[in-house]
């Protein structure tokens, strides 16, 4: 070889490595963006209330949905009065399946205007914290839940948003955050919702948005959802993904451009005969709305 040959042979490899190193990072980060980290996973509330703990996790390994809420008294009986060889029990069905335990749904509240109810519902709460945790779930769902025309409305939204405080100031110590599902006639307005935020100021208190038909109520739903995105938890809830009257779609694309990592889970309010086909439908739903988000 020419010394002028092996010096042009020599420039293009280098140039040609260059290429390849800055390539490298780049397709890389491609394909990082091409791949949300949003989840789908499932709620137990209808489809799989009467469903015990083996057949929930096998239904959802089954239907690839890797992930489940636990929804509380119903026919799986991951319930507080365990002992501590039952709940080590329930975390080992877990761990030895690809289906990931999320978190319970319970219906502690926090408007009481009875404040003996109230601090029942708050220690009530604390041990679903505490099965959740022993168990292998990541936190606890729970609810506002309404307001009340005998009390002012910002006294019950510091009430609810300071019980929040505290479940999230004992969840944190124990790893479990605490989600407020987006729930009650007048405090799922997201307005309200992030009133009661405000005060819930504990970076572990979260919300679980419940894609309700009042999510588009005032100035729509990108409005609302702006409005919240920053404390989203772990969880979000979602009907059938092929409805149209919610905009589902709309919903993921937020997600995927928010870089959420969470889990979207299916909280459906249908019937159907065969629930676990349903549940290997709303897979394929989901991954197309995902593909296209």
């Amino acid at each position: 070889m020419s010394l002028i040959d092996r010096k042009t042979f020599l420039k293009d490899i280098s140039l040609m490595a260059g290429a390849s190193l800055l390539a490298g990072p780049a397709f890389a980060a491609e394909a990082t963006r091409a791949k949300p980290a949003v989840k789908l996973g499932f709620v137990t509330y209808l489809w799989g209330k009467d469903w015990d703990l083996p057949t929930v996790i096998k239904n959802c390994a089954d239907t690839g949905i890797h992930g489940v809420e636990l929804r509380v008294e119903h026919a799986h009986n991951v319930m507080p009065n365990l002992n501590a060889a039952q709940r080590l029990e329930v975390k080992k069905r877990f761990a030895d399946s690809p289906v990931q335990l999320i978190g319970l749904g319970t219906n502690q509240q926090f408007d009481y205007v009875d404040q003996g109810k109230l601090n029942e519902s708050i220690e009530r709460a604390k041990e679903f914290i505490r099965l959740s945790a022993d168990v292998g779930g990541t936190g606890v769902k729970v609810k506002p839940n309404a307001l009340h025309k005998e009390v002012p409305v910002e006294k019950t939204i510091n009430q609810i948003g300071e019980s929040l405080n505290e479940l999230a100031r004992y969840g944190a110590e124990l790893g479990q955050q605490i989600r407020l599902e987006v729930h009650g006639e007048e405090t799922q307005e997201l307005p309200m919702t992030k009133r009661i935020m405000d005060v819930a100021n504990h970076p572990n208190a979260t919300i679980c948005w419940n894609c309700n038909p009042q999510d588009l109520n005032g100035k729509g739903f990108q409005y609302n959802f702006d409005l919240v995105k920053n404390r989203f938890g772990a969880t979000c809830h979602v009907r059938e993904l092929d409805r149209t009257d919610y905009p589902y779609q709309q919903l993921l694309n937020n997600m995927v451009k928010m870089k959420y990592n969470g889990w979207v889970l299916l909280e459906c309010h249908t019937d159907p005969a065969d629930k676990v086909a349903s549940m290997k439908e709303q897979r394929a739903v989901f991954d197309r709305m995902i593909a296209r988000a």
